[in-house]
């Protein structure tokens, strides 16, 4: 999927920043190039106001994403999803940041492997795509706080680079 869209908009590298902001964000296109954040129409204005960039930039990287199939079939059914780290302390949960080597595959799984085996339970968790951050992390949203013991084999990890705590 990336490899097609860095094709579509190599030449735009303001389209490029359009089509990132809505991967992001989870937006969507329509046929008629409308953006939406689920059901809400945002505004082509508010979008370039966002991204400091000509709103003439958005509408014509929406009508190209509308116009293509393979990217319509993409864009068409992005959704938000609710981030509650930020929250999480007031919701009364602790929040756990890891980076690791992006694209090395059973971390996720070690890591709750090791969290659901100390009993705790996982809120939400939130894999940041390597291809869209450029500095990805795994955030997850726990009931109660790790044990030193669960810290530390986390840290014996190789492929793990940073764990912190929000």
């Amino acid at each position: 999927m990336y490899a097609k869209i860095e094709n579509e908009f190599a030449n735009f590298p303001a389209r490029k920043i359009v089509v990132e902001t809505i991967l992001k964000y989870g937006l969507s296109v329509n046929k008629k190039g409308n953006i939406y954040c689920a059901e809400i129409e945002l505004t082509p204005t508010k979008i370039a106001k966002a991204l400091k960039i000509d709103r003439r930039v958005v509408i014509e990287t929406a009508k190209q994403i509308a116009k293509n199939n393979e990217l319509y079939e993409i864009f068409s059914t992005l959704r938000p999803t609710a981030f509650i780290a930020r929250s999480a302390r007031k919701l009364g949960f602790e929040v756990l940041e890891i980076e690791a080597e992006p694209h090395e595959k059973g971390i996720i799984k070690n890591i709750t492997e090791l969290i659901s085996g100390a009993g705790i339970n996982i809120r939400q968790i939130v894999a940041d795509d390597p291809d869209i951050y450029p500095n990805p992390k795994l955030t997850i949203v726990l009931e109660n706080a790790l044990s030193g013991s669960i810290i530390e084999k986390l840290k014996q990890n190789k492929k793990i680079f940073r764990i912190s705590f929000e």
